[in-house]
């Protein structure tokens, strides 16, 4: 199936016409006339040439997920005549807007050079989204800048989301004598392993190097990424990895994973015995009941990876980190100002006062149990200069979202296979005009895409940092080395000095920065959200 009406659809005659003048050495093509006809292992597809970079957008990768409804995914069935891949896929179901969605969502894109003189590196984005919302087909990670500038080969993806990938049903089918549901805590994860697998056996056919592909994904994406690095069934199917502001230290527990299960279920009337009409219901009913109050965070219901002994046998990153991907690269990202992005937009975080702020200061927030006015002496007596709206952005943002990345990075350290890891310092701009670098604002500069709507860039300096950004991308992609061009000596992190390459204007080298924050909080333990 392919939707029409996708954002490439305006221009589609014009992009394929352009397409079909471009040169091409014919490397893995389907049709020796045809640039934009590509044969993979389960058929042809076509895409449409842009300018000097080939296109193929909504491929399948895996056989549609509704008849197979809790079930692991299967490959798609082989086609003979070409698969138009000229616009975007649907999108997994979820309660975002996310344009067409569909449980048949095992769709991926491709953007590679019109030309490819030698097998380029490759670079499979896993989009963010807390497991639950989200797409590959973001204008923001379009893949056709990193092409044409740096000559790679760029993948996004799609795959289950929420209850759909992630509830875990296990316990409750087995102690119903009911089969079939022994997998499906884990199915989004397995979809990636699925979409691995077609990028290892196809991405030659566009002019990839299958024995370089490295993984890269933002916030759920890079909590994706981290949690297949402790999955066998991932092993050699990705040789580097980058995580932004995304991590994943431990995975659900079954059993708080089951109670989750049994509050979904409960929300769509259905006692354990009556679990089979799960495969049978609409899908918008399973989506719409997620919205029912997680027993263990609260808000709504909280679905990602468990430790299922099946399809993850350990946590990810605890208690060490997985000696499984202990030879692969790790580059750990992270931004200062995390939290704006969440509590910058709300008018109650604006324009606080000391007496205001510690209402502010929840568990919800900090998702540590911590007073909040020993949190508010701390930062006044260390930044006696910021304001309450600056420390409820800071507090969170080391408190919540900061202390995962650390502990991944230290475990590294002590295997004995050191991560690189930056901050991002360089501002952006939200839409009510507050500033500063906010959890997604690493995202437009990888890509190079601050031209797309809600990349936040501030200034023509922006563009500085993207070619940066992308320049060590591109660099790390091709030889697991991000080092060269403007940046200082990237040096990995030690626990000894926690070297951290600061990304502002100019790009510099630190050790341990706010390592005051980091030690404080550190005295309190942190427990994975969700887990």
């Amino acid at each position: 199936m392919v939707f029409r009406g996708g954002p490439w659809t305006s221009r589609r005659g014009v992009l394929i016409g352009a397409g079909l003048a471009a040169a091409w050495p014919g490397r893995g093509t389907a049709g020796a006339g045809d640039p934009a006809l590509v044969q993979t292992r389960y058929g042809p597809v076509r895409g449409f040439t842009d300018q000097d970079v080939r296109v193929f957008l909504g491929i399948p990768y895996g056989a549609d997920t509704g008849p197979r409804r809790f079930a692991p995914p299967a490959p798609p069935a082989s086609w003979t005549a070409p698969f138009e891949a000229t616009v975007y896929g649907p999108s997994a179901p979820q309660r975002a807007e996310a344009g067409a969605t569909s449980e048949d969502c095992l769709r991926l894109n491709v953007w590679t050079p019109a030309r490819v003189d030698e097998p380029r590196p490759v670079i499979v984005y896993i989009h963010g989204g807390a497991y639950a919302t989200g797409s590959g087909s973001s204008p923001l990670t379009d893949g056709a800048r990193l092409a044409r500038r740096h000559g790679l080969v760029v993948v996004t993806l799609n795959h289950r989301l929420n209850a759909l990938g992630y509830a875990y049903l296990a316990r409750l089918a087995a102690g119903q004598g009911i089969t079939g549901f022994e997998d499906s805590g884990n199915l989004g994860q397995l979809d990636l392993v699925l979409a691995l697998e077609w990028v290892r056996d196809s991405i030659a056919a566009f002019g990839g190097d299958p024995s370089r592909v490295t993984l890269i994904g933002q916030s759920g994406g890079g909590a994706k990424i981290a949690t297949l690095m402790a999955m066998p069934q991932a092993r050699g199917l990705f040789h580097r990895v980058m995580t932004m502001s995304g991590q994943q230290v431990t995975a659900s527990g079954p059993l708080n994973a089951t109670r989750r299960a049994e509050v979904w279920l409960d929300a769509l009337g259905l006692a354990p015995d009556r679990i089979g009409q799960l495969r049978t219901l609409p899908v918008e009913r399973l989506i719409e009941a997620t919205r029912a109050e997680d027993p263990i965070l609260g808000g709504s219901l909280y679905f990602g990876p468990v430790l299922d002994e099946r399809v993850l046998m350990r946590h990810p990153f605890y208690p060490d980190a997985p000696a499984l991907s202990a030879d692969i690269p790790m580059i750990i990202g992270n931004t200062r100002e995390e939290t704006l992005a969440f509590l910058g937009n709300d008018p109650a975080n604006a324009n606080l006062t000391w007496d205001s702020l510690p209402a502010r200061l929840t568990p919800a927030q900090l998702r540590i149990d911590v007073a909040p006015e020993a949190v508010i002496a701390f930062y006044r007596d260390l930044y006696p200069q910021m304001s309450p709206d600056e420390v409820l952005i800071r507090a969170t943002t080391a408190g919540r979202s900061w202390r995962a990345a650390v502990i991944e990075a230290e475990e590294r350290a002590r295997q004995g296979s050191p991560a690189r890891v930056y901050q991002l310092d360089w501002p952006a701009r939200l839409p009510n005009g507050r500033t500063g670098a906010f959890h997604t604002s690493d995202i437009p500069l990888v890509f190079d895409t601050l031209s797309a709507e809600g990349s936040g860039a501030i200034g023509s300096e922006a563009q500085d940092m993207a070619d940066r950004m992308s320049g060590f991308v591109a660099r790390y992609a091709a030889t697991g080395d991000p080092n060269g061009a403007d940046l200082p000596d990237w040096t990995p992190y030690s626990l000894a000095r926690r070297e951290t390459l600061v990304l502002d204007r100019p790009p510099r080298m630190e050790n341990d920065p706010r390592g005051a924050e980091r030690a404080w909080f550190a005295r309190i333990p942190y427990i994975q959200p969700g887990t």
